[in-house]
């Protein structure tokens, strides 16, 4: 993960949300009494929809089960 500063990221900040959005990689920015991460806005929605389904009881469950369910088995209608 890159770590720069606030200096840093000021001087280059449209560079570096087109990085990050390309990259799909984070950067850390370092401030003076804090530090701060940068992700794309596409990313953070993902990260907040993982949250949100592993928040849900039995999901993680859920999905594990159907990862390890073969594809020609997947081929049924759902009910519903």
């Amino acid at each position: 993960m890159t770590v720069i500063t606030a200096t840093q990221a000021r001087s280059s900040i449209y560079r570096l949300i087109d990085e990050t959005v390309e990259s799909h990689q984070p950067i850390v920015i370092m401030g003076k009494r804090n530090k701060a991460v940068l992700v794309s806005g596409e990313d953070w929605s993902a990260i907040q929809e993982t949250l949100y389904l592993l928040s849900v009881p039995g999901m993680r469950e859920s999905i594990r089960e159907g990862m390890n369910t073969p594809m020609n088995e997947c081929d049924e209608e759902l009910g519903g």
